[in-house]
């Protein structure tokens, strides 16, 4: 039975409560006033980008050794999360920043962690993650794109699709199939490809239902040459390091639906107390009462178990794997439901683009889906199962 100290290991401390307060107060500041904007035009939040490089936020994973923050796995969630709470598009800086350079963090040679985590550190460079392609999504093993070996180098072929912050990010892990016949059994590794390489080029701009401040596009890989010491780990190990990596990084995933939801609920809380109907606030009701109870029940048990992967995150523990994809599946589930709700609060204003909740409904949909499906996640907590 798990003791009193378990839970203390995952229940915020002061210093994650003073994190919080900081990157709230530099959200509303600096990113809610250009939340709207940036998904009704579908561009790249730079003002939230570069507030959160100014305040050391945009990657606060890197370790201190290479001039980041060094935070734990509790204090990247708290960062996306209140990024998340006013824009879900603002608070992928951090969590690709993360998703991108962990392969670097978990197999990457000292030098190859020093040339890429230092640049990132000081909000030099943006990092992503290009793992899915156009035949190739859940099925992450089926991959076609190429690296072949040649000399001291390799050449890499092949197209990425769905690829976050594509074109603004400058450096990209890539996953490639260096031994066909062996595939995700020792077939498949991981590198290092920089924007700049010679035969990297990105497709249009996704048209999306949500998250349209964070660009998602191809990326093509045209004979891109790279040094072979652009190779993360071993080679033939990439797979094992990009299923490593989704384990920890799929409770980032979570924190974004928690902020998306918490944001949602927190208008929809203002709403209904202000809100008149028959002569008194609509918040009054019952039946809104128990709406709003039930969100915020929901909430708070996502927010719960999304702590609690996250203190195996940072312990990197043997149920890491289930807790991850638990997290991400009941928080992205909750994140859907309660904008949802928030949505039928505020009636035919919350349909409108004159109320954020809209918003939120549509960015919460993407958490269900990406960096694997909730059905997929369903898949790999069972086979986790005693």
């Amino acid at each position: 039975m798990a003791s009193a100290a378990d839970f203390d290991l995952y229940r915020p401390a002061e210093e994650h409560d003073m994190l919080r307060e900081t990157v709230r107060a530099l959200a509303e500041a600096k990113i809610a006033p250009h939340a709207a904007d940036v998904d009704e035009q579908g561009r790249f939040p730079q003002e939230a980008h570069d507030a959160l490089v100014a305040s050391d936020l945009h990657a606060v994973h890197v370790p201190e050794e290479f001039g980041g923050a060094g935070a734990d796995a509790l204090a990247t969630v708290i960062v996306i999360e209140e990024v998340a709470r006013v824009c879900a598009s603002s608070s992928l800086i951090p969590a690709v920043n993360k998703l991108g350079s962990l392969p670097l963090m978990l197999a990457g040679s000292p030098e190859l962690k020093r040339r890429y985590l230092t640049p990132l550190a000081r909000g030099e460079a943006m990092f992503s993650y290009c793992l899915s392609e156009p035949d190739a999504g859940s099925d992450a093993g089926g991959m076609k794109t190429r690296a072949v070996r040649d000399g001291d180098h390799y050449v890499l072929n092949g197209v990425k699709r769905w690829i976050t912050n594509a074109g603004v990010s400058e450096y990209y892990t890539v996953m490639a199939v260096t031994d066909p016949d062996k595939r995700t059994r020792g077939g498949i590794s991981a590198f290092v490809v920089e924007k700049s390489d010679e035969g990297v080029s990105f497709g249009a701009p996704e048209k999306k239902l949500g998250i349209k401040g964070s660009p998602t596009r191809e990326v093509y890989l045209d004979n891109v040459r790279i040094p072979a010491d652009r190779m993360i780990g071993e080679e033939g190990t990439g797979f094992a390091t990009a299923m490593r990596t989704l384990d920890h990084t799929r409770i980032t995933i979570a924190a974004q639906a928690l902020g998306i939801a918490q944001g949602a609920l927190d208008y929809a809380k203002g709403y209904v107390r202000e809100r008149k109907q028959f002569g008194r606030p609509v918040g009054d009701f019952q039946g809104v009462q128990f709406m709003l109870a039930d969100m915020a029940m929901k909430l708070e048990a996502a927010r719960q178990l999304t702590y609690a992967a996250a203190a195996k995150s940072e312990r990197d523990e043997d149920d890491l794997t289930f807790f991850g994809a638990a997290a991400k599946c009941y928080a992205s589930d909750v994140a859907m439901e309660v904008t949802t709700d928030a949505v039928q609060l505020l009636g035919g204003y919350g349909y409108t683009r004159d109320y954020p909740v809209e918003r939120m409904m549509r960015d919460a949909k993407i958490t269900q889906i990406y960096e694997g499906t909730n059905q997929v996640q369903r898949l790999v907590m069972a086979r986790k199962l005693p």
